[in-house]
């Protein structure tokens, strides 16, 4: 769903008046790419990272000149990937770290996979930045996972009670803005559940995306955190 959403995003975000204008885009869609989570946490031994470079080498292959990742906890793996594949590849994490660093946001929480919290490789670049950032409590993470894994994954209705509990965590701890820092997530926004204050990852890929692919963002996602 969130591969499905990431072209939606692309295609609603470009600001073209025909199909001609659109923006020619390759989509690989392997579900069965080991889980980055299990990996990063030592719960399993089969690494991802040779599935996701044979998908790069294959869209290299069919002509693609940039590549995005719309998976989060996959950019633990980045630095290899991209040396791997040996074209451009977006670094969604170093991109929303750059967009809330020009929109001067310096405290944030962040909703993420156990594997992207616990590895802290997010919260490294966010930091590069000078930005705060502020994780779920032990409780409040379980809650997220379940909300990614056992609903939203698992194509059921999600604990939207629970999201917000967690969003009202965050901003007590003082969070300016909130990172849907997991791309399950973002389909919680897509369906205009979350409100003000957040900033999704995967809007920032297709803007990127968008750009880098040399066409226009329509105005009104010029601003993604309204």
């Amino acid at each position: 769903m969130a591969t499905a959403y990431y072209l939606e995003l692309v295609v609603k975000m470009t600001d073209a008046k025909s199909d001609r204008e659109h923006i020619p885009m390759i989509i690989f869609n392997h579900p069965e790419v080991p889980d980055r989570t299990d990996y990063i946490l030592g719960k399993s031994k089969e690494s991802p990272l040779d599935a996701i470079v044979s998908i790069g080498k294959t869209l290299v292959g069919l002509g693609a000149e940039n590549i995005s990742i719309p998976c989060i906890t996959a950019h633990y793996f980045y630095d290899d990937i991209l040396k791997r594949i040996g074209i451009p590849v977006i670094n969604m994490l170093r991109e929303t770290a750059n967009y809330l660093k020009l929109h001067q946001i310096d405290r944030v929480g962040i909703m993420a996979t156990d594997g992207t919290i616990k590895a802290g490789f997010f919260t490294e670049e966010l930091e590069k930045q000078g930005i705060k950032v502020y994780t779920p409590s032990e409780k409040s993470q379980k809650k997220v996972m379940s909300i990614i894994y056992d609903d939203i994954k698992a194509n059921k209705p999600y604990d939207i009670d629970g999201f917000k509990l967690v969003e009202k965590e965050l901003r007590e701890a003082g969070a300016q803005v909130i990172i849907l820092g997991c791309t399950e997530l973002s389909l919680i926004k897509k369906d205009g559940k979350t409100g003000p204050g957040f900033l999704d990852a995967m809007e920032v890929l297709a803007l990127k995306s968008i750009e880098l692919s040399g066409a226009s963002v329509k105005a009104e996602y010029q601003n993604l955190l309204i």
